[in-house]
């Protein structure tokens, strides 16, 4: 008896978890987890309580923690987004249900996070809640200008041009992303390789040279001293150092997360030589895209310039655009803080005027990021030669101080043994 009570006992410790989906009397649609036998005493036990059942499915939860944990710590790239978008639209103009559209991208979606959102938001939808509801669950995934996109095309009934439109921008962006990558990843091989020399040279080289130097008794010139100075303090304060630098990192990361933070980066940003201008024309372009596409897509102006404020990604211009709306509200027209600002070229503030009056200000603008697109690409091809005098003067700087540094003192001995 003892064996059988603990066979039992192994039996119902290994009965499997189901989780359930129901709707009772009333229509309204309960979620649940339920340990049984087997698939049909969850729907036996459902239908005592008056529920019918609507899903069943075995609930793995060992499996789903560690999936679910795994996800978090996964990324969903701007791409992933993208497909996201290219693949929904197809299937809603398809004229396939809409849950079904959604299951059916769950299945080809290879991402482990965006597939468990996914998942989340086709459960929101079958339980009653709009598209839009269901994206506004996951800010982390879905930005505050795709929900209103996406809500502004439930309501006009052009969901699938919405998700085209958002595909297309997300590309842009995407691009222009690449490209300015692309354009800064030389000078930025160039510093970081002069800066592995110049440490390479103060933890190998000049220790040879520093006892060397210390049994002449001599004057030493001011680069050398410098050098040996710096290789004092490594060798003595390492640990000093790292910790100093690493403090340094997250104290410039914690200021710049504050408002006035970065209010003063992206204010500099705007200013630097040679990337200032560049800066500037991809946030005036990511404008002019973002404001023309909400437009289009039926958006009142107010809501258009509140989502344009929160993703054109500089909070310098996002101010503008906050007091633009301030003026809208007030019955007052979009030129006077764009004017004010001196952020927007001509080019920009004469398309807008002729918009507002044209009543096709949407139009006006993408014109704008056209042009600013070409304008950027042409930038970003001759960004290596704009600044090749700036690496030049860099790398000539470095070289002239470590080579005084080393070779002064070594001259000296020369000139010293032959008197």
């Amino acid at each position: 008896m003892r064996a059988g009570g603990a066979g039992a006992r192994g039996q119902w410790a290994a009965m499997p978890n189901f989780k359930y989906k129901a709707r009772d009397n009333a229509g309204t649609l309960h979620t649940g987890t339920m340990e049984a036998g087997r698939t049909e005493a969850v729907a036996d036990q459902l239908a005592a309580k008056g529920y019918i059942p609507v899903q069943i499915e075995e609930h793995d939860e060992s499996s789903l923690l560690q999936g679910d944990l795994l996800a978090k710590f996964k990324r969903v790239a701007p791409q992933d987004i993208i497909v996201f978008n290219r693949q929904l639209g197809t299937l809603v103009s398809a004229g396939i249900s809409f849950i079904q559209c959604l299951a059916t991208v769950e299945k080809q979606t290879e991402n482990s996070r965006l597939k468990e959102v996914i998942s989340e938001m086709r459960r929101d939808v079958e339980g009653g809640a709009a598209f839009s509801e269901a994206l506004a669950r996951h800010p982390a995934v879905f930005s505050t200008m795709y929900v209103s996109m996406i809500r502004a095309g439930e309501a006009a009934g052009i969901l699938d041009e919405i998700l085209e439109r958002l595909a297309l921008l997300a590309e842009h962006d995407a691009e222009t992303r690449a490209r300015v990558k692309t354009a800064v990843r030389y000078p930025l091989i160039v510093v970081i390789a002069i800066c592995v020399a110049f440490a390479f040279l103060v933890s190998f080289v000049i220790p040879r040279f520093a006892s060397m130097f210390e049994r002449l008794q001599a004057d030493l010139p001011m680069p050398t001293r410098v050098l040996m100075g710096i290789n004092s303090v490594v060798q003595g304060y390492w640990y000093l150092v790292i910790g100093g630098m690493i403090l340094l990192v997250a104290g410039v990361i914690w200021y710049l997360k504050t408002p006035k933070g970065r209010w003063q980066w992206d204010w500099l940003k705007l200013k630097l030589p040679v990337f200032g201008v560049l800066f500037q024309k991809v946030a005036l372009s990511r404008f002019a895209r973002v404001f023309g596409a909400m437009q289009r897509s039926g958006l009142s102006m107010l809501l258009t310039l509140e989502i344009v404020a929160d993703t054109v990604s500089n909070v310098v211009i996002a101010k503008v655009v906050d007091t633009m709306r301030s003026n809208l509200r007030e019955g007052k027209s979009l030129m006077g803080p764009m004017e004010t600002s001196g952020l927007f070229p001509p080019l920009v503030l004469q398309m807008v005027s002729v918009g507002e009056e044209t009543g096709e200000i949407d139009v006006m603008l993408n014109r704008v990021s056209d042009y600013y697109d070409k304008d950027v690409e042409y930038a970003l091809r001759n960004l290596s030669t704009m600044i090749e005098p700036i690496l030049l003067l860099f790398i000539g700087g470095m070289v002239l101080f470590l080579a005084l540094g080393i070779f002064m003192p070594m001259w000296d001995m020369v000139n010293a043994f032959k008197k």
